[in-house]
């Protein structure tokens, strides 16, 4: 009997009750039978009957971490590119004629996103369908979805190829769930014919066919009108994310980012320090960060900066310790990437001839740990290293688990990080606190309000500005800005509950609280920043479209509804 089915039949009629459990047993029976491959849990998945399908249903949650704050991540990546002629980075590796091959910049085509990009051709909808297909495959929700657009800066690619690139990304996940799903239920069966599921996953032909089929579904569209669909879909965007550098963002673009449907920027400012930022030849300076900064955050756009450590000491530090001491910076999220060195890159011969000294692991550890003391609570720490394998670096960061190097010495030297990955209640068994929190500070010649369900652990939280400035129509001097809402705990799909805190009012509590501030300050406008699958949810609080964004007018009478502060 094939390994798989025979395993299967001992999970069903086994004590199975987790992961582990399944893992145990495929490897105590492989012990004995000795089969060519251990199965993955993929296929362990896929090769299950209609009944041990459900009976694994249960237990496969195989990825935790990739929908514990509420969302499924896809990540999709643009076509191999070079930079714009300004970026000249040294430290940077891929594009064109790398010494990796084609690759789209800054990436080596080894990462997990760049491997699935180039298998389906770099090709926006074909990458969805593939995402998708894993997620289905994990038993992961994917009634919404967190779209990252990755490779290097979008807003540096011509405006048809940027618009082409989102329209279908955003028709992809619509017709993904017109094909497999019944109403609000989803069609196994037809997903596993579709997919062959019955199949080798590795094999080429299989993958060849299952491209071929998802590429004849591929009709031209237009962006709007996938956009429209989207906002009832069964797989709907809920954020749109797109990476640029601070000198490729003006009014313009910022603009054209917004209509695309864009909710998150992720901007590469990567030092604070001018001197640095041209010994690596970047191309732009501080200054040029902080005018995008403020720009974004004013058209409301959440912001994910990207910050390089490139010398390890005190300095280093300095530098750091002011994206939250300087109003210019004060990220909501924050991206730290030591410095890796790759051949082919002109840091590499720097290094070799003595010019820069590398960073290592013990001493990036050692960094990062020191500043968590200064991270503040609205900000979420998304990365400390890159998702490149280390083993292709010749000098830096040696180790793929440096995040675990951090929450070693974090414990050695009893720092606690109170930024919001750290404390949100996914990753965190405290006692559950459902007061109401505010943090007020400036941050870029605006006012910005950090408002919260619990600290620590954190429930949920929205981030409220007023902006600098009116870049739009839609943004008047008496309005107010949502630049993001987010309640915590694994994805729920739309519209039910269950153990998590999603779709437990928290949301609207946060909403209520912010159109109490605003008309606190004399804001008779609140603008959200709304993601398109996310549009349906504010209408029912009471918003309606403006523009590219949803919007509420705020009465005058005062509706008190408690807060404790933290000033």
């Amino acid at each position: 009997m094939d390994f798989v089915k025979l395993l299967n039949n001992e999970i069903v009629g086994g004590n199975i009750k987790s992961i582990n459990d399944i893992l145990k047993l495929r490897d105590n029976l492989a012990r004995k039978l000795k089969p060519k491959e251990l199965p993955s849990l993929i296929t362990i998945f896929a090769k299950a009957d209609k009944e041990q399908k459900e009976y694994l249903r249960k237990i496969l949650k195989t990825k935790p971490n990739r929908t514990l704050s509420g969302v499924a991540p896809v990540a999709v990546m643009t076509m191999p590119s070079n930079c714009p002629p300004q970026a000249k980075c040294t430290f940077c590796p891929g594009g064109l004629k790398s010494q990796f091959g084609d690759t789209p910049k800054s990436y080596t085509g080894n990462e997990p996103a760049s491997m699935r990009a180039r298998r389906n051709l770099y090709d926006p909808y074909l990458q969805v369908f593939n995402r998708l297909e894993h997620y289905i495959l994990l038993n992961q929700d994917i009634s919404k979805c967190e779209v990252i657009v990755m490779g290097g800066t979008f807003t540096s690619f011509a405006k048809t190829y940027q618009e082409y690139f989102v329209k279908y990304i955003f028709k992809a996940m619509n017709d993904f769930s017109k094909l497999f799903f019944n109403g609000n239920e989803f069609d196994y069966e037809k997903f596993s014919e579709f997919f062959e599921l019955d199949k080798n996953f590795k094999d080429s032909e299989r993958i060849k066919r299952i491209i071929e089929k998802v590429s004849k579904l591929k009709k031209e569209c237009d962006l709007r009108k996938e956009q429209r669909k989207n906002e009832k879909s069964n797989c709907r965007i809920i954020g749109l994310t797109l990476e640029t550098r601070p000198d490729c963002v003006n009014k313009e673009i910022g603009n054209f980012m917004l209509n695309l449907g864009a909710t998150r920027i992720e901007l590469g400012i990567q030092s604070l320090d001018d001197d640095v930022l041209k010994f690596v030849k970047r191309g732009h300076g501080v200054k040029e960060s902080a005018e995008a900064i403020k720009l974004l955050k004013d058209f409301g756009f959440k912001l994910n900066l990207h910050y390089m450590i490139f010398y390890y000491g005190k300095k280093e530090l300095d530098d750091m310790k002011k994206l939250f001491s300087d109003e210019r910076f004060k990220p909501d999220m924050l991206k730290i990437y030591p410095c890796m060195i790759f051949s082919g890159t002109e840091l590499y011969n720097e290094f070799k001839s003595g010019k820069y000294k590398e960073v290592t692991t013990e001493q990036a550890a050692d960094l990062i740990s020191d500043f968590k003391k200064y991270v503040e609570r609205y900000c979420r720490i998304m990365r400390v290293q890159r998702d490149i394998p280390p083993k292709l670096a010749k000098g830096g960061v040696n180790r793929s688990n440096l995040r675990q190097y951090v929450d070693d010495m974090l414990k050695k030297k009893k720092i606690t990080c109170h930024c919001i990955r750290c404390m949100e209640i996914g990753r965190n068994n405290n006692v559950i606190d459902d007061n109401v929190y505010i943090d007020e500070y400036d941050a870029s010649d605006g006012k910005e309000f950090f408002i919260s369900v619990g600290k620590n652990p954190l429930i949920g939280f929205a981030r409220l500005r007023f902006p600098s400035q009116s870049l739009r129509k839609e943004i008047t001097k008496n309005s107010g800005i949502i630049r993001e809402l987010h309640v915590y705990s694994s994805a729920l799909k739309i519209g039910t509950s269950g153990k998590g805190f999603q779709h437990k009012g928290y949301g609207r509590r946060l909403m209520e609280k912010a159109e109490e501030i605003c008309r606190k300050n004399g804001k008779n406008k609140l603008l959200v920043i709304s993601g398109v699958g996310v549009k349906e949810y504010y209408r029912k609080l009471g918003y309606a479209d403006d523009g590219v964004y949803v919007s509420k007018k705020i009465k005058k009478e005062l509706i008190e509804l408690g807060v404790r502060s933290t000033h």
